[in-house]
């Protein structure tokens, strides 16, 4: 486990931290994100499977992949997206149990 003194030194790191959350707290680009973790997922099937355009879709990946959540591969004229690595995926499935879980206990 973690303790709370070993982040005091990364003072730089928690605002980036931040900015990480920041980017996924926007629905749609979590949306994006999401559609991309079961496998490399090209800019038009994620328009088509979320019903957004490809330039609004664009626009969200283009943050994504500067912030490293996404990685973007060339595979001839198209550009597959996926999760950056392990840490991306496992953050959002910890996420998804902890908010699964009931609230049990939590009102106190």
């Amino acid at each position: 486990m973690t303790s709370t003194s070993e982040f005091e030194h990364a003072a730089g790191a928690v605002e980036e931290l931040a900015d990480l959350f920041h980017l996924l707290g926007d629905a749609t680009r979590l949306r994006i994100v999401l559609a991309c973790l079961a496998q490399p997922t090209a800019v038009g099937d994620i328009a088509a499977s979320l019903d957004l355009s490809s330039s609004l879709v664009s626009h969200h990946l283009r943050l994504l992949r500067a912030a490293r959540i996404v990685k973007a591969e060339r595979q001839g004229k198209q550009v597959f997206y996926s999760a950056a690595d392990a840490h991306i995926s496992s953050l959002l499935a910890n996420m998804f149990e902890h908010i699964a879980e009931p609230a049990n206990g939590m009102d106190a």
